[in-house]
């Protein structure tokens, strides 16, 4: 069994829920925030399912930030050392 460990984002936009994913690019939505990240946990699987059907899974996820250790048989994702919300200005 393959564990790949992933963010979830959840924003409300014009009366939807939207659910990403930051490391892989991806997005879901529904009607209510368990909707919407019910959705995007089914993404999420086929997304990686196809990119293991394709061959492409280890690339796709190395250049997502992520590193395979070996020690525990897990991928691991890139960890932030800090975050930051910033704000651009300009006239």
């Amino acid at each position: 069994m393959l564990q790949i460990p992933y963010t979830s984002q959840l924003f409300e936009e014009d009366g939807q829920f939207v659910a990403v994913c930051p490391e892989l690019n991806v997005s879901s939505y529904g009607d209510s925030p368990d909707r919407a990240l019910t959705a995007l946990q089914e993404v999420v699987k086929l997304f990686l399912e196809e990119c293991r059907n394709m061959g492409t899974l280890e690339t796709v996820l190395e250049e997502a930030g992520y590193h395979f250790d070996a020690a525990t048989g897990r991928w691991i994702p890139r960890q932030p050392i800090q975050i930051n919300r910033l704000e651009a200005v300009f006239a």
